[in-house]
């Protein structure tokens, strides 16, 4: 299971959260909201709760093109600023032997990773994650590369014609998308598994996200892309609820879609009726699927 990506209060560094809600470049975090639960197709112990609010939005990654970041002054780390948490070893290994394959063209800091040093690093929680190089994920690489910017993992990834969840951190492909657990007992005594898949909002990230120096889930400038989030992240909801849940989601979310009464609960972010938003910059030129960056111009995470 994957651990969430968190972050300690710093207000003093940014204290963004309420400043962007209050300027309108972010929505409120509250908001009506449309959920569906269904049983797994695939495990009868087990029922998903599925966010339809967020994932018929028009999110859409724009790294390098109106991404703020998370910390004021380093819009070009994206979401890359804190690293990467492993979720257990196994995430991990499978990293590393992606990470064997990198080269000096491909990834900018390969010398830096190489070293005694190396790219993991233990962090004042005692959780090993990807270390910090010059304030931020060695992995990040940077403006001017001739490997273009951002992960070096994701990168590659792209360039074999790979899903970039299969070469980077759990943590990181999952990504706006988060996953929560929670046992329930049912009046009769029996017990399900309960699997929530919505949107990893400010509040996903811990007392600190409030403080973020902007986030693109809620801001309607990352809500232009062509296609809804159920669409651009089939793989990595795929990978979340297997192919016989993802499949029941993707018909409840084209139900909702295709309803001829005005759409209940859009998310905020969204322009009118649920479309993209106003003003909203839509996915990066250059890109082959809405979320998903050519190499040269990548996600940064």
């Amino acid at each position: 299971m994957a651990k969430t990506k968190t972050v300690k209060p710093d207000k003093e560094a940014n204290a963004g959260g309420e400043r962007r809600r209050a300027a309108g470049e972010e929505v409120e975090l509250d908001h009506a909201r449309v959920w569906v639960e269904f049983p797994d197709p695939a495990d009868d112990e087990q029922v998903f709760r599925c966010d339809l609010t967020w994932l018929t939005s028009r999110w859409g990654c724009i790294f390098g093109q109106g991404c703020q970041g998370i910390s004021a002054g380093r819009a070009s780390d994206g979401c890359c600023t804190l690293g990467a948490h492993f979720s257990d070893d196994d995430d991990e290994k499978r990293v590393a032997a992606h990470v064997a394959r990198l080269t000096p063209e491909s990834w900018q800091f390969h010398a830096e990773g190489a070293s005694e040093r190396g790219w993991v690093e233990v962090n004042e929680d005692g959780e090993r994650q990807t270390r910090l190089h010059r304030g931020a994920c060695i992995f990040l690489n940077r403006p001017g590369f001739p490997g273009g910017i951002g992960c070096a993992l994701h990168t590659m990834a792209l360039r074999e014609g790979r899903e970039p969840l299969e070469t980077k951190p759990d943590v990181c492909w999952q990504l706006p998308v988060r996953r929560t657990f929670e046992w329930v007992e049912l009046p009769d005594g029996e017990q399900r598994l309960y699997v929530s898949i919505g949107e990893y909002d400010r509040r996903g990230w811990g007392p600190g996200g409030h403080d973020l120096h902007w986030w693109c889930t809620g801001a309607p400038s990352a809500h232009g892309a062509g296609e809804p989030v159920y669409v651009s992240y089939r793989p990595e909801l795929t990978e979340l609820m297997g192919p016989a849940g993802y499949a029941r989601l993707a018909e409840l979310c084209e139900e909702r879609l295709a309803a001829e009464l005005p759409m209940v609960a859009p998310h905020p972010a969204d322009g009118p009726a649920g479309g993209p938003a106003a003003g909203a910059a839509g996915p990066p030129a250059g890109r082959t699927e809405p979320g998903r960056a050519e190499p040269g111009h990548t996600m940064p995470g």
